[in-house]
């Protein structure tokens, strides 16, 4: 598992690549703990790049939105991330995108 930081457009995304588990998930918490004490910028977790999570990976999504409220937004989740997404129902405790573009400046609604 890695997680590349960046700073696009005023948010701060963390693009995570690999397997999330109960063995690496902690840095994934850290780098969330660390962006809520850091300004108020919106805070996009890339999915795109995981090809597994486990229940350790849902808690410390649960954990950061409770730490950053609203600005917490998870994007492009891969095929696996959409299906646990979706039978979990994460989707109506966060906000989930289909890219990082419209997590950063969401449409307005029609």
């Amino acid at each position: 598992m890695q997680i590349v930081p960046r700073h696009e457009r005023g948010a701060l995304v963390l693009s995570v690549t690999g397997d999330l588990d109960i063995d690496n998930v902690g840095v994934l918490g850290a780098a969330l703990e660390d962006a809520s004490r850091e300004g108020s910028a919106p805070v996009v977790v890339d999915l795109a790049q995981v090809s597994f999570a486990d229940s350790t990976t849902v808690n410390v999504l649960l954990q950061g939105q409770t730490a950053l409220g609203p600005r917490l937004r998870l994007a492009a989740p891969s095929v696996f991330m959409g299906r646990l997404i979706s039978v979990l129902g994460l989707d109506s405790a966060l906000p989930v995108f289909p890219s990082v573009a419209e997590a950063i400046d969401p449409p307005l609604p029609a």
